[in-house]
């Protein structure tokens, strides 16, 4: 039982970086967006103002932004292609059109129940429970709505495209009933989701009276809840209201009221007031965002194994860079909140320390923007009003917390951060080893017990990963013909290391058995 749990929780995990592994180049792109875009650089660089150089980045900030927008659309498709043991193509195809289904369920239900919300023209639908996904409105589950969706469709597909009828419904053999039968399953989903997530909603939002009366403590609550509720989009119920209603304060300017963090502090930047009010803590859910994914980051690098260090770097890199000045931390969230939830736990309660050590340092820094917006606003506004040099240090101290607990904590539990997959022990040899795709291959499949034994055949990053019928027709001799780094098994899971050429190797072998 315990190994048939792990091979599931290896075998989502391994779905789950499908569609991610492409967010590092467009996190680089995002930055290059924001760089050409940015007030600072286009000032000290007036070339930047060319109307043509500032229609390029934004362009590529918003197409960018839209793939980070709709990370759920991706989940949706990219989970049920990287499940699926055959015709994975079919089962990405099924698992968008049953993310279409279900998002029209949801609408659906809003539209017959009445309950479609009126989004506010500063905010849209943000803090309503409700959000716009491919041009519909629906309940809001964030990414959570397409990862689950599309492991149900995964499961799904693999339980019912090898379905075959006879004479007149032959038509519906295969993938076809694997999509009747997601449609009714997308429905269904739909249906659940509008009656549950809500309640989960309400369940949140609850909590906005208890951060704001239990002083430093609500603090710490505030920015440990707005963190560890990313992965669901929840977060946006723990924010909005405090920066955007009179949760976060009320200011009387004369004879208008000024209520919600966001407006007291835009209010009082151009108030002669002594120091910003203590409604700017509630602003400072992108002090992480600027610094503590600097730490974050490094220490995946750090703990990175050697050979695989130039590639994580070049990975994570971009991404520092992308949450520090565009504020995106999703790109690095979904590395490892999956993989090592409990480091994501640990992650949220930094967050939410260093909100509460800026009200214990007294710090009135301005903190919800990137990391180039809130220098630019601090020294602006002056040291008195927001004691940003203390800021600063906080925030250098929070980087150098992130590294070593982070270093610490992967270490100890051996999580599986970018660059620590298990992949074996490689000699200098054998990296310099390349297989023959004309003469290795029949080996390969000769020594995983022939094609018959083989069910499917995929890679990851380094790995071939066969799953076979019988474990014990392996022949890791006649695996060994061809150079490798080591091969792992797991039951009928046998994992046999290439290195990076493996995508090669995997697409030898296919192309092998479809001949053979």
């Amino acid at each position: 039982m315990k190994e048939k749990i792990l091979g599931g929780l290896e075998t989502f995990a391994k779905a789950m970086v499908q569609p991610l592994m492409y967010l590092s180049s467009a996190g680089i792109l995002m930055v290059i967006g924001v760089l050409l875009t940015n007030d600072m650089l286009v000032g000290l660089l007036p070339f930047l103002k060319w109307e043509p150089i500032q229609i390029f980045g934004d362009l590529i900030y918003n197409s960018v932004m839209a793939i980070i927008n709709n990370l759920s659309v991706i989940f949706s498709i990219g989970i049920p292609a990287a499940l699926a043991k055959k015709e994975k193509h079919k089962a990405a195809l099924i698992g968008f059109m049953s993310y279409f289904i279900y998002l029209t369920t949801s609408n659906t239900m809003l539209t017959s129940l009445d309950q479609l919300a009126q989004g506010s023209e500063m905010l849209g639908l943000i803090g309503t429970g409700q959000a716009t996904i491919l041009g519909i409105q629906v309940v809001d589950t964030s990414v959570f709505g397409g990862i689950i969706l599309g492991c149900i469709t995964g499961y799904v597909f693999n339980r019912t495209s090898q379905k075959t009828f006879k004479g007149a419904l032959q038509i519906y053999s295969g993938a076809n009933f694997s999509f009747i039968c997601m449609f009714f399953m997308s429905i269904l989903f739909g249906v659940v989701m509008n009656f549950v997530w809500p309640l989960a909603q309400q369940g949140i939002a609850s909590l906005a009276n208890v951060i704001k009366n239990t002083g430093t403590f609500g603090l710490f609550l505030y920015g440990f809840l707005e963190r560890i509720l990313v992965p669901t989009g929840l977060h946006h119920l723990i924010y909005t209201p405090f920066q955007f209603s009179d949760l976060g304060g009320v200011l009387q300017v004369g004879s208008e009221t000024v209520a919600g963090a966001y407006a007291i502090v835009m209010t009082e930047m151009n108030l002669p007031v002594e120091r910003f009010s203590d409604s700017i803590y509630y602003m400072a859910t992108g002090f992480t965002k600027m610094f503590g994914y600097i730490g974050i980051g490094a220490a995946f690098i750090h703990t990175a194994y050697k050979h695989n260090k130039k590639k994580v770097k070049a990975a994570i890199i971009p991404l520092i860079v992308t949450a520090a000045l565009a504020s995106v931390t999703e790109p690095l969230d979904f590395m490892f909140v999956f993989c090592a939830p409990l480091l994501f736990v640990v992650h949220a309660a930094i967050s939410g320390l260093f909100i509460a050590l800026l009200k214990i340092f007294d710090v009135t820094a301005f903190c919800g923007g990137n990391l180039l917006v809130s220098i630019i606003m601090n020294t602006t506004v002056g040291v008195e009003k927001t004691h940003w040099p203390v800021m600063m240090i906080l925030g250098i101290v929070q980087i150098i917390v992130y590294f070593v607990v982070f270093s610490f904590l992967i270490k100890k539990f051996n999580y599986k951060t970018p660059g620590r997959e298990d992949e074996g022990t490689t000699t200098d040899k054998e990296k310099t080893q390349k297989i023959n795709l004309d003469k290795d291959i029949e080996n390969i499949v000769n020594g995983l017990g022939g094609k018959e034994n083989i069910n499917t055949v995929e890679n990851c990053i380094t790995r071939l990963r066969v799953n076979v019928k019988d474990e014990s027709k392996i022949n890791e001799d006649v695996i060994n013909l061809a150079p490798n780094s080591g091969i792992v098994r797991k039951g009928k899971d046998i994992q046999i290391i290439f290195g990076l050429h493996v995508p090669d190797v995997r697409r030898a072998v296919e192309d092998y058995l479809e001949v053979c």
